[in-house]
């Protein structure tokens, strides 16, 4: 039997449905972010990063590759294997204290991945809650979906940030079922936030529990960058918040964070924990030392505030098609899948730009976009130069300006 046929007819099919992935080639360079260089076909190519989810540039701070090299230099570079057999190493209990003093939790615990933390928390969770009812926001993340799916309980939607829809599963639930809502603080692919107060105010009036995904928050908003929740003041009505190491943080892991009981139970029945090998030792530590220096640095956050909001302001006035968006992501409507390949092949090999295109499964049919997300890093020089790179892209491939934006604004 030819099984590399399977394989082939697979690919086959994400070719004709235009949604086939290529990833470019790019070596970061510390210290001279968002500048990389692109080994392109043709040889290596200076670019400019346009699309990268280390939001504040914390992946080349002197703090946080200082700790990893020192770290990986006094102890070595691996875990050693899965903590339930090697132990826990000490860089990663230093970690999880400062990750619970983040959120203002008892404890927390560390994943391999922000992935994997949704995955197997919320699936881990609701297993562990007899007749358990998931309500899950429509538009939750894949991981938080494929938690939701494996914790084999009944789950019903509500309308994205609908909480009159959520009031109404709620009371239909009834006051003796036990209930879990699963949400975002920001949603990435369109920057929006969710009512976290109202969500809690429903949560506490009908007796659920609550457990909100930080991944695109944490370090970004809030006095010590603990994220939405803390911004919003209602980090301490959340039972479970989720987030990652790997965005603003600049390095790798997911975690959640909440009550010492609820924490040690997931520690103790989740297999996505269990079974796998811990983070390494330099990787704790690099992570604790950015978590250390954003609860105390507001520049970061503040540069990066005023970098996406001038990046909004001139892509507006060039009329280009910027979806609305209250927080740093900056949605640039497109619409159509091939459009938003090409667009995104030319802006690179063209002009020195890498915008990876957004389309489906990500993101809605017919709502395919470039996801631009601004750095503290990103020069006025920049935007200016990606304003007229856009502009001219948009030109060449007959794409509509402002006046024929995204209905769904």
């Amino acid at each position: 039997m030819d099984y590399s046929h399977f394989f082939n007819t697979a690919l086959a099919r994400l070719h004709e449905e235009r949604r086939y992935r290529v990833f470019a080639d790019l070596e970061r360079i510390a210290g001279r972010f968002p500048h990389a260089t692109w080994h392109s076909p043709k040889g290596p190519r200076n670019v400019v990063i346009w699309c990268s989810n280390d939001y504040l540039g914390m992946g080349q701070h002197p703090k946080v590759v200082g700790a990893m090299v020192e770290t990986a230099t006094r102890v070595g570079t691996g875990a050693g294997g899965t903590r339930n057999i090697a132990g826990t190493h000490h860089p990663l209990v230093q970690l999880e204290a400062e990750l619970a003093d983040l959120h203002g939790k008892q404890a927390s615990l560390l994943f391999t991945s922000g992935y994997v933390s949704n995955q197997t928390g919320i699936s881990t969770l609701a297993k562990l809650i007899p007749n358990c009812l998931i309500l899950s926001d429509a538009l939750n993340h894949n991981s938080m979906i494929e938690g939701v799916r494996q914790a084999g309980c009944e789950r019903q939607i509500f309308r994205h940030n609908d909480v009159a829809h959520l009031k109404e599963l709620l009371i239909a639930a009834g006051p003796d079922r036990p209930k879990l809502i699963a949400c975002e603080s920001l949603y990435s692919m369109d920057g929006d936030v969710a009512p976290l107060g109202k969500i809690c105010d429903l949560a506490e009036k009908y007796g659920a529990m609550t457990y909100v995904d930080e991944v695109h928050a944490v370090g970004m908003y809030g006095p010590r960058g603990g994220g939405i929740a803390e911004r919003d003041g209602v980090m301490h009505r959340i039972d479970v918040l989720e987030g990652t190491l790997a965005k603003a943080f600049g390095c790798l892991g997911g975690y959640i964070a909440g009550s010492a009981a609820m924490i040690d139970a997931v520690r103790s029945y989740a297999p996505g924990f269990i079974f796998t090998t811990a983070l390494p030792p330099a990787i704790c530590s690099a992570a604790t030392a950015a978590i250390r220096h954003l609860k105390t640095s507001s520049w970061e956050r503040e540069r990066h505030q005023d970098r996406a909001a001038r990046t909004k302001a001139i892509l507006n006035a060039a009329g280009l098609p910027v979806m609305s968006s209250d927080t740093h992501i900056v949605p640039l409507f497109v619409g159509d899948p091939e459009k938003c390949k090409r667009a995104s092949d030319m802006l690179l090999e063209e002009h020195g730009i890498y915008i990876q295109p957004i389309n489906y499964p990500t993101v809605a049919k017919g709502t395919e976009r470039l996801r631009i997300t601004p750095s503290p890093y990103h020069e006025d020089g920049l935007i200016d130069a990606l304003a007229e790179a856009l502009l001219q892209v948009w030109e060449r491939l007959g794409l509509p300006l402002r006046n024929k934006q995204l209905a769904a604004e």
